[in-house]
């Protein structure tokens, strides 16, 4: 009755200031809703019976209470989690699954403790009162009493989690029992927090680069992660959250890993908790891989497609300019002809603003190339130092207004 009770109240508290009278002077102070942390489910893995998982994520802003998103939305049968939880993680001593002690609470959906998810679905749970640092490490725990069929799943976490044999382990503040690692998030998607302030958040949509693909696992430097950190230097009711729905191996034109960014657009992005602007960085994979698609028009179509879509919900977009991958098995010079005509496009006018990515990484003698200090070593993604190049190419002036 107290968690149905707490429920009722945040969404009054939300409900008021924005109807009360002299509401327009309270909208910088209003309580709301806004996406923190985002994984975009990729695919799915062999379901985990008897198991509860502990999946570590990690916010961009913070708020007075919290909700956390389910997801089987690319499973095939009703997926039913037993309990969920959430902590946030302890930061003395090495990092591991414990939780600071008195954080852990349990989340209710429709008020009950168990949910039932169906096949193509995510679920949001209610308001949990938990006080949510900003650049801080929380613990979402689900456990699956039954193969509910295949896990979906986001595959590069570049963040360890855990697991926990033997029975429902999720309010295990001290995590003992979670006894093996996994570097993958399970049936979790996304986390919201209850926040003043008008920002509401942005989404970053890509591939491997936005999902951090050569960044130091366990390090949150990501590009969103590290552009969640500039945004901090401004006032708290004018930070957005950062959501990350990068993909490893995703597509802007066709499926790849995960549905294409056409396919997920409203899924990953639209539908997430309070998003203003999206930063797209999408279309490397279909210049690279086979098929590979070689039509500039394809591209330009598909990038209208999304900035429509966009727009219908009153969301801007920023378009992120294609970054080299020379010396990549998958280059070729009539590629990267065509990479220099997308870019073109993309500088010319066909988003609302744009961050010129490839002009932030690229070596200025061989620019066919990423800059040798922002290169891994496979030509084609960005170790740390290239994805501070591209969270400092965006021009935050662009992601508040």
């Amino acid at each position: 009755m107290r968690r149905r009770c707490f429920a009722v109240l945040a969404l009054t508290l939300v409900s008021t200031a924005a109807t009360s009278p002299g509401a327009s002077t309270r909208q910088e102070t209003a309580p709301r809703w806004t996406g923190t942390w985002e994984a975009a489910p990729s695919g799915t893995a062999p379901a985990l019976p008897g198991v509860s998982i502990r999946n570590v994520v990690h916010t961009s802003v913070g708020g007075s209470a919290a909700r956390i998103r389910v997801t089987n939305r690319l499973g095939t049968a009703p997926l039913r989690l037993d309990a969920v939880t959430v902590a946030l993680r302890r930061k003395d001593g090495p990092a591991g699954p414990g939780a600071v002690p008195g954080s852990l609470r349990a989340a209710t959906f429709g008020g009950e403790s168990s949910v039932t998810v169906p096949a193509g679905q995510d679920r949001v749970s209610d308001p949990v009162r938990l006080r949510v640092p900003a650049d801080a490490d929380l613990l979402v725990s689900v456990y699956t009493p039954i193969a509910s069929g295949p896990a979906t799943y986001h595959r590069t976490a570049l963040q360890t989690s855990y697991l926990a044999e033997g029975g429902n382990r999720t309010a295990d503040t001290e995590g003992t029992a979670y006894t093996k690692t996994v570097s993958h998030w399970y049936y979790a998607t996304g986390v919201d927090v209850l926040r003043p302030g008008t920002a509401g958040s942005v989404v970053a949509l890509g591939d491997a680069v936005t999902d951090g693909t050569g960044s130091t696992a366990g390090a949150d430097r990501r590009w969103p992660d590290v552009l969640s950190r500039r945004l901090r230097a401004l006032p708290v009711s004018r930070r957005p959250g950062v959501l990350n729905a990068g993909i490893s191996g995703n597509r802007l034109l066709l499926d790849g890993v995960g549905p294409s960014a056409l396919a997920r657009l409203d899924a990953d992005v639209l539908s997430r908790t309070g998003v203003r602007t999206v930063v797209l960085l999408e279309g490397a994979g279909d210049l690279r891989r086979a098929p590979a698609r070689t039509d500039a028009g394809a591209f330009v179509r598909a990038y209208r497609t999304l900035v429509s879509r966009a727009h219908a919900r009153g969301v801007r977009v920023v378009g992120a300019t294609l970054t080299p991958f020379g010396g990549h098995s998958g280059w070729t010079p009539a590629r990267e002809r065509l990479r220099h005509e997308i870019n073109g496009l993309i500088r010319g006018g066909l988003f609302d603003a744009v961050a010129d990515f490839d002009a932030a990484v690229r070596d200025p003698a061989r620019p066919e190339r990423l800059r040798v200090a922002y290169d891994p070593g496979d030509h084609v993604h960005l170790n740390d130092a290239g994805m501070q190049a591209l969270a400092d190419a965006i021009d935050l002036a662009e992601l508040v207004r």
